[in-house]
């Protein structure tokens, strides 16, 4: 089969890799799922119900491009006052997830030959559409004694008349990092002064535990130059759903819904029937949600630390442990392989987020404290037998 040369540039995500083996291992063993990246709680009942209304009336058909009306002044609604600005319904696009805001983003703007710079550790799939999209990935290092936020002198050295955009990600996966308004302030300003746009993944942005959330968007002389990526998915467990939505001025919302109507037309408007209630609907199952996961952070990272070798920095947002596992004398890669194949622990080598994840592991905490506990009783025992 002959198929274009790009093709060879098309990276994946590792944890649907490593789900798929899990999957299969547990026809033989018991396995304690801490690879994949989604809330392991219902979607709330009042959404589900909102979209099964909405099937009942009728919206089983295609819808504009660029989203619902209804629902883009719903987000444009949220999202502003979640961040603290003004935003107008025509500077939102509802898309089927929140992969392709930057799939379209990436498409849009970068030609054969641009740099754009990303966070690494960091979610594969930048990387992988850079690359696709026949530009040149620059990784910027998160560094574990930065609490893996990203070092603002380090971006602006790396800025060249190259560079055509800038992704940052907060909170972020995998480390659960997140920028303080300070280093978005620097980054902003680097943007600025080099006249290149920035793609902020906000998809965490309400998986936080003691600090506030800040975003990027507070500055609004970078306005012109920004896009948001935020969804449903993490925050209301609705990652089966495929929604999601960016935030970017009007001119490029239409450059977007463009590609949209040329790649899939439309998201489904049923779906989109469905967020409106998420957004306007009672918030006692997500405060719920969100209570646990920091049971499950702090509980996580006490047991990962008190495992010989390993050391983790609490994560101050998202889902994901991170621990250095560079103490235990086993590689990173054979480590959680090992975890998998010999104690049904599936997790990921920090190296699926790129090079610099090397030396750590990533664990969702998306998961009960028991199974939780049962996952970290087993790494002890494989880290102490060696």
């Amino acid at each position: 089969m002959r198929l274009a040369d790009r093709m060879s540039r098309l990276g994946t995500e590792t944890a649907f890799d490593c789900l798929c083996r899990a999957k299969a291992l547990e026809c033989k063993m018991d396995v304690v799922h801490l690879e994949i990246g989604e809330p392991d709680f219902d979607t709330p009942k009042h959404i589900r119900e909102a979209a099964k209304k909405a099937l009942d009336a009728g919206y089983t058909h295609y819808g504009p491009s660029a989203g619902l009306p209804e629902l883009r002044a719903a987000v444009a609604k949220y999202a502003g006052d979640l961040r603290g600005i003004h935003l107008n319904p025509e500077q939102v696009v509802i898309t089927p997830g929140g992969k392709p805001v930057m799939a379209f983003a990436i498409m849009a703007l970068v030609e054969e030959g641009d740099e754009v710079i990303y966070p690494n550790p960091g979610f594969p799939i930048y990387e992988s559409m850079i690359n696709y999209m026949g530009g040149t990935a620059v990784p910027i290092r998160l560094r574990e004694d930065r609490d893996f936020r990203l070092d603002a002198e380090e971006l602006a050295y790396l800025v060249n008349p190259r560079t055509k955009l800038i992704i940052i990600n907060s909170p972020q996966n995998p480390t659960g990092g997140v920028l303080t308004r300070e280093d978005l302030r620097l980054i902003a300003n680097t943007a600025l002064e080099h006249d290149v746009w920035i793609l902020a993944d906000e998809i965490y942005s309400e998986i936080l535990y003691e600090e506030k959330f800040e975003s990027i968007s507070r500055f609004p002389e970078i306005h012109q130059r920004l896009i948001i990526l935020d969804g449903f998915s993490k925050t209301y467990a609705m990652t089966g759903w495929r929604i999601g939505y960016g935030i970017m001025p009007p001119q490029m919302t239409d450059k977007l819904a463009r590609i949209q109507t040329n790649t899939n037309s439309c998201t489904s408007t049923f779906t989109q029937r469905a967020c409106l209630d998420a957004l306007t609907g009672p918030r006692t199952e997500i405060d719920a949600m969100l209570a646990e996961f920091k049971k499950r952070r702090d509980f996580i990272v006490k047991g990962l630390s008190e495992i010989p070798g390993f050391r983790c920095k609490l994560p101050a947002g998202a889902f994901y442990a991170f621990p250095n596992v560079e103490g235990t004398g086993i590689d990173s890669e054979v480590l959680a392989h090992r975890l998998l194949e010999e104690k049904g622990v599936a997790c990921l080598a920090g190296t699926c987020f790129g090079k610099y994840g090397n030396g750590f592991l990533r664990f969702s905490y998306a998961n009960s404290i028991e199974n939780i506990a049962k996952a970290l009783a087993r790494v002890k025992e494989l880290v102490d037998k060696k």
